[in-house]
């Protein structure tokens, strides 16, 4: 298959996806989502203890024109001795003409459940900015009136709401990133054309084994249903040993499997690196999906966590 006719799959499939009030799958997927978790749960800011900030970027379907491309960077930090937590969310997605960033404040509460067990509510608050730019496509007839009105940085809010319970051996939580469903339109021919975010519903959870006084063993699940979009089950499991590699791998429902390595570079620095194989029939038009992601956090005193946190 040519690259201009992969592209040309691609828009198409885009077009049908955005601007026909289709409902369909809007978020992206994170293979390493247990060390990105604020951004699919606000109940997360401040549960690490310390101020914590990763960035992460994936490259979607490596191989075909007009694939996601996905970044984003999180913080967050306790405060008032762990009782609350606050964070920032920025995530930019792009996929062949659209560009999608986010900007979000994030704000959690907790309350101890028991003596190790915290409850976590959260809530994030901010803006959207879509684009989608039309000159970038091939167009057959360039007077089409479907392809003349460009998106320029379309303004929406966005709201969130998660719960999390956790301590240091196991979390679960359910969240809506977002709440709103936001319709983005265009006048063609005095008609409207419409996109519609859907909501996404997400179900996560896992728990940490100690197998050895240096290998921790942790399975954990993300469960995802958004209307119109197949379920996403994903179920991982990862090894930390000697508090300093990980080795792990998943599964994604009916689409890929996945490998999962991390170093801790330091007590402050974690790196990890993950690769998607994709099992379905589009595996043969893409080479993977690449996902990196590098965490820092800010020890106000010397003081390494008794059990190592993967989430």
């Amino acid at each position: 298959m040519s690259t201009k006719l992969k592209f040309n799959i691609l828009i198409f499939s885009l077009v049908l996806l955005s601007f026909n009030s289709t409902k369909a799958q809007q978020d992206p997927n994170f293979t390493q989502y247990m060390y990105n978790t604020m951004i699919i749960n606000p109940a997360y800011a401040g549960s690490r203890g310390v101020f914590s900030a990763t960035a992460l970027h994936r490259s979607q379907w490596m191989g075909f024109d007009g694939a996601p491309q996905t970044q984003t960077f999180s913080a967050h930090s306790p405060i008032r001795d762990g009782e609350m937590g606050l964070g920032l969310n920025f995530t930019h997605d792009q996929i062949g003409v659209t560009r999608d960033s986010k900007i979000t404040g994030v704000y959690s509460y907790s309350f101890n459940v028991s003596r190790y067990t915290k409850l976590s509510f959260g809530l994030n608050a901010g803006v959207s900015m879509l684009s989608v730019d039309f000159n970038e496509l091939n167009v057959f007839d360039p007077n089409d009136p479907n392809f003349q009105n460009q998106i320029e940085n379309k303004i929406s809010p966005e709201f969130g709401l998660g719960m999390l319970l956790h301590n240091d051996k196991y979390f679960i939580g359910l969240s809506v990133p977002s709440v709103l469903e936001t319709n983005h339109f265009t006048e063609i021919n005095s008609s409207e054309t419409q996109a519609r975010d859907r909501l996404h519903y997400y179900m996560m959870g896992g728990y940490v084994f100690d197998l050895s006084p240096t290998v921790l063993f942790k399975p954990s699940f993300l469960f995802r249903h958004v209307e119109g979009a197949p379920f996403l089950g994903e179920f991982s499991a990862n090894f930390l040993f000697n508090e300093k590699f990980t080795l792990g791998a998943a599964y994604r429902l009916n689409a890929a499997f996945s490998g999962i390595v991390g170093f801790q570079v330091s007590d402050s620095i974690l790196m990890g690196v993950a690769y998607d194989s994709d099992i379905t029939e589009f595996t043969t038009y893409n080479d993977g999906t690449f996902e990196f992601f590098i965490r820092f956090e800010l020890f106000k005193r010397y003081k390494k966590m008794y059990t190592p946190r993967f989430f």
